[in-house]
This record gives C-alpha cells, structure tokens and sequence, in this order.
C-alpha cells in the first residue's frame, strides 16, 4: 500500500521560494486530479497541434507540477517517488503527449540537483521556475578549449523543447575514456536552434524535435559525466540533504516512461469497457458484451495492467527506501530498477494489444481516442530508452556478474 499521506506537498519557506505564490496542503495527485478534465479534453487537439499547447504548461505550473523533484533551496518540493508517481499515472489517463513532457521537464530537475552548484545557481537562481529538456544520448561532438569544451550536434527526440530555457545534451569527451567519456551539457535556449521536424504516428503530441547546436561554449561547470551521476561521484552530489538525491540519475530519469505508459493503458481498458457495452455485431446483431472473447480479452488485459502497476509500485517503494538508508544504489539495483521500467511498458502494450484488436473496426476511426492511445503505447515503446531487449540484456549481464559494457 502506498503511503498517501506522503503525498502532501511540504509547505515551502518563504524566504526559499522567493517572490512565488506559496502553495500548500494536498497531495499532487489531488492536483492533478484538479486539471484532469482540462488536460484530456485537450488530448485530440495536443495530438494535432504535434506539441503540447502553453496552457497546460501553465495549468501544470499552477499545481507545482514541475517542482517535485526540484531542491527546496530554489522553492521545489523535493517528493519522493511514491508522493509523485501516482499523479503522473493519473495524467497519463489524460493524456498521454501531456504527461510525457510533464514527466521529463520535471524529472529533469533532479538531475540538475547532481550538477554542480555553481550551475544551478546559474539557472535557478536567475529563475526558480526555469524548465530543462534534454537530448542525452552521447551523439554530440566537443572540441576542448580552454574552461570547457565547444559543443556541436544535432540532438534528436527532445521532447517538450519548445517550452524549455535549458537543456541537458549527451556527447562524447575526447578527453576521457569509457565510459567517462559519454557526458552531459548543460546549455541554454539561447545557444539551441529547434528544428521542427517531429511528425510521427505516435506521440505526435510531444514535440520531440531536434535541437542543434553550432560550436557552443559550454564551461566545465556545466559538465557532468554519465558515470558521475550514475555512481554518486557527480559534482552536486551531497550539496542537498534529501534522501532523494542520494539515487543515481537513471532511475529518476525513467520513472515517466513507465507511468505514462500504465495510464494510457488504463485508458484503454476504460474506454474498451465503455465501447464494449454498447456494441453490436454488425453480421449478427449479437450485443458484444455476451460473447465471450470480450470478456476474455478484457480479463488479460486487466490482469496485464495490475501485474504492470504492481511491479511498477514496488520499485517506487524500492527506490524511496534505497534514498532513504543513505546508501547509493548498487549497480545490480540500478539496473533491475531500469529493466523493470522497459517491462512495465511491455504490459502496457500487452493489454493495449488485447483490447484494441477486440474492440473492431470502428476503434480504428480518427476521431477515436482508443487508436490514438495504442499509437502512443507504440511509440512509447519504441523509445530508446526503453529498450526492453537492451535493458534485459545489461541487466543479465549484471547478474552474471560480467563488466560493464560501455557499447550498452
């Protein structure tokens, strides 16, 4: 059972948040559920808008959504996973677009709370409510200079960076071996051409574009390696006292991938039941609900989502207690942790499967939202960082006991 009392926002000190309105009392899945309506009556308009429109920015904003994981020294809350997770289900029940670049933007912060102090003074002491997207696969090219290095790229699948000031880019050092040699950028919007090249079947709503990158002077302050922020060795690590940056990166930074996906899904199974109920054979004239197969299909699903829901809530659990005992987390952890990530989404789209082949030929229409949310779990899953083959793969490895392989 998961603890809903600690869901309550934590009131924050004046002094800390500055000239913000101080918000305080409920949980953030109370919330969300306050904006629910507004959010999926946008889902069909976010879809073909391919971004998500500035008023549910602002919506989210308003509830201090993108404050969960953000240090209470710049006006955040610093939730732990359980107090957040729950509410970023809940908005994927809304819409999926939505909740995908809710979840980064606010993720993000907790890694900005492992770069160095200096950066994020940089970016929250100019402004506490500053968004961060990020790029982070090591595609990016660097010169070193003098202070830093000069970055170059084009940084593909940046999801939500139309409404971002900074992001957080992946790229190879030259100056380091692997697997220190795949780091991270800090860089701001003014140093970032957006290319708005994002048209797909699925998430549409994201605005996953690229982001491009011409020689940009990043100072090493800005800098962080994978593996510092992955092993505790990261130039922020210890500058904050709550448990929730004694975790590496990784796990924090995929916790949406799973949410979203496990509300999409329920979605779905809300939206097959409604369908199932009403619908008639067309050859037969038969109602759909006393067939069998309806019901079959529908108790797969359903189970597929609570097996998934079930898996997914024990690493929240997990990973509380892990941030909790002081302790950073294992290798082996880390990656059970991700692993379980990539098979929560494998579920999701197992129950998505079940419930859209059954529901006919009209849950094909475009005007149905049932085909926009299986499009979405596609999609979702074909994410790289949800690589499901991947993930199982480095996590054997590491049972095994094998070296890591920095190819992975």
């Amino acid at each position: 059972m998961l603890k809903s009392d600690q869901n309550a926002l934590r009131e924050v000190d004046a002094h800390d948040a500055g000239s913000r309105p101080i918000r305080v009392g409920g949980t953030l899945l109370d919330r969300v559920n306050g904006i629910f309506a507004e959010i999926a009556a946008s889902a069909a308009e976010v879809d073909e808008l391919g971004r998500v429109p500035d008023r549910n920015i602002e919506l989210l904003r308003q509830i201090d959504f993108f404050r969960a994981f953000q240090p209470k020294r710049y006006g955040g809350f610093e939730l732990d996973v359980q107090s957040y997770a729950p509410a970023l289900v809940r908005l994927g029940e809304a819409c999926a677009s939505t909740a995908w670049v809710a979840a980064l933007l606010a993720q993000h912060s907790h890694g900005l709370a492992l770069f160095s102090s200096q950066v994020q003074d940089e970016i929250w002491g100019e402004d506490p409510g500053a968004l961060i997207g990020s790029s982070v696969a090591p595609v990016g090219k660097a010169e070193v200079v003098e202070g830093g290095v000069k970055l170059s790229g084009r940084f593909g699948f940046s999801s939500g960076c139309d409404h971002a000031q900074w992001y957080i880019l992946g790229f190879v050092h030259p100056g380091f071996e692997p697997p220190f040699h795949a780091q991270f950028a800090m860089v701001p919007r003014c140093d970032v051409t957006i290319l708005d090249d994002w048209d797909t079947v699925g998430m549409r709503g994201t605005g996953s574009k690229t982001l491009v990158v011409e020689g940009a002077f990043v100072p090493s302050h800005r800098i962080e390696s994978w593996e510092g922020l992955n092993t505790g060795t990261s130039s922020g690590f210890g500058v904050h006292d709550s448990p929730i940056y004694s975790s590496a990166f990784e796990p924090h930074f995929g916790i949406g991938f799973a949410a979203v996906s496990v509300g999409m899904a329920r979605r779905l199974a809300e939206l097959y039941i409604e369908k199932t109920k009403s619908r008639i054979k067309v050859y037969t004239g038969q109602s759909a609900v006393d067939r069998a197969p309806a019901s079959m299909r529908l108790g797969r699903a359903s189970l597929a989502i609570d097996a998934a829901t079930a898996l997914m809530e024990k690493d929240w659990v997990a990973l509380d207690d892990s941030c909790k005992s002081g302790q950073f987390p294992r290798p082996v952890e880390i990656s059970r942790f991700r692993n379980n990530q990539c098979y929560v989404v494998q579920l999701a789209i197992q129950a998505a499967d079940e419930l859209f082949y059954g529901a006919g030929a009209s849950a094909w229409h475009s005007s149905n939202d049932m085909q926009r949310l299986w499009r979405n779990l596609h999609m979702a899953g074909s994410h790289a960082g949800i690589d499901y083959d991947t993930r199982s793969e480095i996590y054997g490895r590491t049972l095994l006991g094998l070296r890591y392989d920095p190819k992975l």
